[in-house]
């Protein structure tokens, strides 16, 4: 059994070695099992020292020069020899509790990936809220978030990866999909709730009340039109860090 760990990374200097050193250490856990991981990065047309960081934590890094989360996880899984893959977002801390509940889930043989619910430590109440709100729905439509994602890789290859149509929710796009390939197989998609996953709060700090309803007024005009928009989706990609 092979485990290769994912991170898209975009100008992530600042958070990028914490969130590593995170996941080395919950990568032990499948060291004990006697399973073989692997770490890739991929810097997807970074401008600052996001390359060297990653290198210096001892991981592969491959480059994604189009700006687009969906193009950056799809280019790293496509390096990835790994039986199973697991995408952490660069602003994310997995415990080795989370990875011990990943790979009970993949040891019992009756899931075909999953994801799980987040914490944002220190966050203000209404941020609080959301994220109670999103992890109710997350774990009631089978919704992985998408700073953790975990699945079969021949599934993710099957279903057809991230879709590069999308610049945001498209992890909500992929759960979906490997929703109905479980179903077909006879197996399941699942949101582990023992361990959330602790995940950074910026986009509440750097964004102000009146972006973010902007992005959901856009979204409930617009629909899928707007997810197919980088600039409708400059939440996630106006380079604020």
């Amino acid at each position: 059994m092979k485990i290769s760990v994912v991170v898209p990374a975009f100008n992530e200097e600042r958070l990028l070695a914490h969130t590593l050193k995170h996941i080395r250490a919950g990568m032990e856990v499948f060291a004990w099992r006697g399973w073989a991981s692997e770490l890739i990065v991929c810097d997807n047309n970074s401008s600052d020292a996001t390359s060297a960081i990653a290198r210096e934590a001892g991981a592969l890094v491959v480059f994604e020069p189009v700006n687009q989360i969906a193009r950056a996880r799809n280019t790293g899984a496509a390096s990835a020899s790994g039986d199973w893959l697991a995408f952490v977002d660069a602003d994310s801390w997995p415990t080795a509790a989370l990875f011990e509940e990943v790979s009970l889930a993949i040891e019992s043989g009756r899931c075909i990936g999953g994801g799980a619910t987040i914490t944002l430590p220190g966050a203000p109440l209404l941020v609080r809220i959301w994220v109670g709100l999103w992890n109710a729905l997350s774990r009631s439509a089978h919704w992985a978030a998408g700073s953790f994602i975990f699945c079969e890789t021949n599934a993710f290859r099957v279903a057809g990866g991230f879709s590069e149509e999308l610049y945001a929710a498209e992890e909500i796009d992929l759960s979906r999909r490997l929703k109905r390939l479980a179903r077909e197989q006879g197996l399941e998609f699942i949101i582990l709730s023992r361990h959330p996953l602790q995940t950074s709060d910026r986009k509440a700090r750097l964004y102000t009340r009146r972006e973010h309803l902007t992005f959901m007024w856009k979204m409930i005009t617009g629909g899928r039109r707007t997810l197919r928009s980088r600039d409708a989706c400059s939440v996630w990609y106006d380079g604020r860090r």
